[in-house]
């Protein structure tokens, strides 16, 4: 049972590594090979989120990544954006998505909400719990 860490800086450069450090732990974990690309892909998501909201804001705290293979295959990704930043596009219908005055971190916000719920069926998102940001966990099963 192990826990990677991993913590970069809010740029979209580093969302790659997350994802490619993500799979190898996953892969090692024991997810099954037919879910990899759904881990990718949804990792890759969340980062870019987090990414997004912290280029949004200005902020410069480093985004975290924490992997865990516990029971589950656990992946946790920080932002320290506001909370209401985190969630305020997920409940807009599509037609305001489509709003052009949006910029291109607040729509990758809210889209990446949508792609998320169709890559994990075990999704939360939620306030953090000390300071200020959202944590999005997603889990995976693993065969042992």
């Amino acid at each position: 049972m192990a826990t990677v860490r991993l913590s970069f800086s809010p740029a979209p450069v580093h969302v790659r590594t997350a994802r490619l450090v993500g799979v190898a732990v996953a892969r090692r974990a024991g997810v099954a090979e037919e879910l990899l690309d759904e881990v990718r892909l949804a990792i890759g998501e969340a980062c870019t989120r987090a990414v997004a909201l912290h280029r949004q804001y200005g902020l410069a705290d480093l985004v975290q990544v924490e992997m865990s293979d516990e029971e589950t295959y656990t992946v946790r990704v920080i932002d320290r954006a506001p909370i209401e930043a985190g969630l305020g596009l997920s409940a807009l219908p599509p037609d305001e998505l489509a709003d052009e005055s949006l910029t291109d971190e607040a729509l990758t916000v809210g889209v990446g909400f949508a792609l998320l719920a169709g890559f994990v069926e075990d999704l939360q998102v939620r306030p953090v719990d000390e300071g200020v940001g959202t944590e999005v966990r997603m889990v995976w099963p693993v065969g042992r």
